[in-house]
């Protein structure tokens, strides 16, 4: 027996930055509803630093970064090469500078502040060296009381129970901030651990969703539009299997697990048109002691071979680029790339214990479980990853005769603004005798070039992760989601990586997934009220 429980203007399907969307529709005086599948609120998005590329919004110009929406415009054109998402790329340009007008108008939401870090494309015309990322001020649990119960756990903490501490920071402190503000306003109801299971539509529009809360088949019912912003398929083997050309089963992605495609599904049986469904947001994941893998990004020092034993690009480049690159090669090479292999030597463990804390020593266990390996001879350590020791020896000369002369000639590592980014990580030890973290002189003119030259040596294992999927439902610049037809389905609505990315198979710079969850929850929030389908306004 299924109840019908309510009646909402809006409906959004997830928690992630759909939620921002849920305040903005809330802030307007419509009675907003929120589900989440899980029992805390945040998806993935409370994982991440909750970087949002927003090009010429107001954080920037308060830093003084030379920044407009034109420059940013005609990068994406060069970028994503594909007219048929200009539309797309045009709303979320000018929704990201006004959304955080608007949000920043709620002392909830306070001051967004820039981070500098450079657009991943720093060769195409209109990237900005300086980038165009954003980011939500930190917040104490404190002044979220016992809302921030709420929040999901930062994935360190849910894997290995890391805790933050008193402060939210990043995505948590994006989530904790947006909900609160969504529950103040009166006109907002959270429903945690509800399931969509289908959409209710009648006369060909959507009005409404049908759902399992708390064990309890539920109906409700929206008369202005329901948002689906519930994140990816990533950890849906079966689709993941069936579209994708790595057969990837969502066991290495580092998106929340509860992203099973719910979404996506329900709008394919309803009538959508789907793309990019082959896409994720792949990034190179760092398999760990617990055997899974974790988003990796700054590799400082050492190189990543495939099973040939050889290189096969900038490892240090963007995290999109390199998880691309790897799909790539293990795709069209006929050598495989899964896994990578990170080849490391002692200076690099003494210079940062392996891309960690340079205060810590490398802990036990990575060895124990065997996911780093060490030998006392590079040919001992190509025998134990089974490569071919004298192609990895003959990479290995080359990198160290690239890391003398510093400059890479093969992959121009450490040539980029983003590469120069982690040149201040490197170069240290810590001396726990003197309780100091002293400079370790180096006789190599690039800080990103180190020789791999001093024994014994090493080896870490990558794979192909992903911090979710980027194909889903179409949609228009309004967010409306489409049928294959390009006509809008009534009262239907996508945001994030439930809707096929506005960048296409590229990822412009540092917070464009979560920009664009909520550029375009927002958007459909507009449409929504400008359609005038929904009560009159609360407030």
């Amino acid at each position: 027996m299924t109840t019908d429980v309510d009646t909402f203007d809006v409906i959004v399907v997830g928690s992630g930055g759909g939620l921002v969307g849920a305040y903005v529709a809330a802030s307007r005086g419509l009675r907003t509803l929120v589900i989440e599948k899980t029992d805390r609120v945040g998806g993935t998005t409370a994982y991440s630093g909750a970087g949002l590329w927003f090009p010429g919004s107001a954080p920037l110009k308060r830093a003084g970064v030379e920044d407009d929406i034109e420059n940013a415009r005609t990068y994406l054109r060069g970028l994503v090469g594909d007219s048929s998402r200009e539309a797309l790329q045009d709303a979320y340009l000018h929704a990201g500078a006004q959304l955080i007008d608007e949000l920043e108008q709620n002392s909830w939401f306070q001051e967004f502040v820039y981070g500098p870090v450079p657009d991943y494309y720093p060769s195409a015309d209109g990237a900005s060296p300086a980038g165009r990322s954003i980011f939500p001020p930190p917040v104490s649990v404190a002044d979220l009381g016992d809302k921030a119960d709420l929040v999901r756990k930062s994935l360190p903490d849910e894997r290995w129970g890391h805790d933050e501490g008193p402060v939210l920071s990043g995505g948590r402190a994006l989530i904790g901030r947006a909900l609160v503000a969504f529950l103040e306003t009166g006109n907002g109801v959270l429903r945690t651990e509800t399931a969509l299971e289908s959409l209710v539509v009648e006369d060909g529009k959507v009005v409404g969703v049908n759902a399992v809360s708390h064990g309890e088949k539920v109906t409700f019912r929206a008369t202005g539009g329901v948002i689906l912003a519930a994140g990816g398929f990533e950890h849906n083997r079966e689709l993941r299997e069936k579209y994708g050309k790595v057969p990837l089963t969502g066991e290495w992605s580092n998106g929340v697990s509860s992203n099973t495609g719910d979404a996506l599904e329900a709008g394919i049986i309803v009538g959508a048109d789907t793309d990019l469904l082959d896409e994720a947001w792949f990034v190179p994941g760092l398999v760990q002691p617990d055997g899974l893998a974790l988003f990796h990004t700054g590799t400082r020092g050492g190189i990543w071979v495939n099973s040939a034993g050889e290189r096969f690009l900038n490892e240090t480049q963007p995290y999109d680029q390199t998880g691309h690159a790897i799909h790539n090669a293990e795709v069209t090479t006929g050598v495989s790339h899964l896994p990578t292999r990170w080849i490391l030597d002692q200076k690099q463990i003494d210079r940062d214990s392996f891309g960690g804390d340079p205060s810590e020593p490398v802990r036990p266990d990575w060895f124990e479980s065997g996911a780093l390996q060490k030998a006392d001879s590079l040919q001992e350590l190509a025998e134990l990853l089974g490569l071919p020791f004298e192609n990895l020896q003959k990479t290995v000369d080359e990198f160290n005769d690239a890391a003398r002369a510093g400059v890479d000639e093969k992959f121009h590592r450490g040539e980029t603004p983003w590469d120069q980014m982690f040149t201040h990580m490197v170069g240290f030890a810590w001396l726990p005798s003197q309780n100091y973290l002293a400079p370790i002189p180096q006789d190599f003119p690039n800080p990103l070039l180190a020789p791999i030259d001093t024994p014994p040596y090493y080896a870490a294992t990558i794979v192909l992760s992903d911090i979710g999927t980027k194909g889903g439902l179409k949609t228009d610049e309004r967010a409306r989601v489409l049928r294959p037809d390009g006509e809008p389905i009534a009262g239907l609505y996508a945001a994030g990586n439930t809707m096929a990315a506005m960048s296409g198979r590229v990822y412009p710079g540092a917070g464009t997934p979560i920009g664009s969850s909520l550029a375009f929850s927002y958007l459909a929030v507009l449409d929504i009220e400008s359609a005038g389908d929904v009560a009159e306004p609360r407030n």
